[in-house]
């Protein structure tokens, strides 16, 4: 699992690669969770993301929960069929704002 963060347009993009299981989701978190400060504005390009574990959905979660107790604002880009369907079964997606993609999620953080 890879992660590039760049900063454009007053949001950060933060775009992971690989699978987001039990053994990526911890480091993922060390590095997206202090991305969420006050009024930040962040977009996570999951396009190349073709797996997501429960620790993963959990890791997501843990994101939303930050960047929205610091009024920061989150979208998820990219998501893959199978990642949308398990989000939606287990009610995940209603916490989230999701585009297709980075110019889409860009436009919805503006």
């Amino acid at each position: 699992m890879d992660i590039t963060i760049k900063a454009t347009q007053g949001i950060t993009i933060a775009a992971i690669s690989g699978d987001v299981d039990g053994s990526t989701a911890a480091s993922l978190q060390e590095q997206i969770l202090p991305l969420a400060q006050t009024g930040s504005k962040i977009l996570l390009d999951m396009t190349h993301v073709p797996y997501m574990s429960s620790a993963g959905l959990r890791m997501l979660l843990s994101l939303y929960r930050k960047a929205t107790s610091v009024d920061g604002k989150l979208v998820l880009v990219g998501l893959s069929e199978e990642i949308l369907d398990t989000m939606s079964i287990t009610g995940f997606l209603d916490f989230f704002t999701t585009c297709d993609t980075v110019d889409a999620g860009i436009a919805a953080l503006q």
